[in-house]
């Protein structure tokens, strides 16, 4: 949890979010706060509880996993309020976290030191063409990719066509960085190639990292060139 966000917890008088996120959050920073949870699905509805308890005057911090800005609560929060005239009314200010890409990528090596994509498997929001296709163009693109939300209980069958797509154009044994619960206990890091990956571990709380052609495996860690030593070589040493 970044300082900023751990402060505004501490400051806030209610706070507001999913359940499994709310759980993640030390119990001393709850104390003497009104607490509201939901499950899954109900964003609108915790949204705009939060914006409620805010237009009462109250201190409210809406908790999103990671970044709040990057798949989180900070769209729908500004949404909401724009759409009910309340942009000037009610003060947002929306705190940087640390997004589970960053926090991946750190574990992993540094595999996005070059232009990569971030995308969603999850197509409770967008069709599961227009994944695909985001997914296949920023293949062929030669983009690092980040994919978010790679399978589900209920949605278990993508991440297995996702990696056939992405092997037409990367080929067998491009790496893959696989982190699960990334710098949170639980924690688990593997680096594996397209080929080799095993699908079946891989659930909600994990994020993929797929090479593009400028990855390689250096000392047991993924790490993407950003092409220093090609334009340079030796002689900034």
């Amino acid at each position: 949890m970044a300082p900023k966000a751990r402060t505004a917890l501490m400051q806030a008088e209610v706070i507001v979010g999913y359940k499994t996120y709310i759980d993640l959050i030390e119990p001393e920073l709850l104390v003497g706060k009104e607490i509201i949870l939901t499950g899954m699905m109900k964003e609108v509805i915790r949204s705009q509880t939060a914006i409620d308890r805010a237009c009462q005057g109250k201190d409210t911090a809406v908790v999103s996993s990671g970044d709040a800005g990057i798949y989180g609560m900070a769209g729908l929060v500004l949404e909401l309020l724009a759409g009910q005239g309340l942009m000037g009314d009610v003060k947002v200010e929306v705190i940087p976290g640390i997004p589970a890409l960053s926090a991946a990528a750190a574990l992993l090596g540094a595999p996005l030191m070059h232009d990569f994509a971030v995308i969603s498997l999850s197509d409770l929001m967008i069709p599961w063409e227009v994944i695909r296709q985001r997914v296949e163009a920023a293949a062929r693109a030669d983009f690092v990719l980040v994919i978010y939300n790679p399978k589900s209980k209920k949605r278990d069958w993508q991440l297995e066509e996702v990696r056939e797509l992405i092997r037409k154009y990367r080929g067998d044994h491009m790496p893959v960085g696989i982190v699960r619960n990334a710098m949170r206990q639980g924690q688990s890091v593997q680096i594996t190639t397209l080929s080799h990956l095993d699908v079946t571990g891989v659930d909600m709380l994990s994020i993929l990292v797929v090479g593009n052609s400028r990855t390689r495996l250096i000392g047991g860690k993924m790490v993407t060139s950003r092409g220093y030593l090609e334009r340079y070589g030796t002689k900034i040493l």
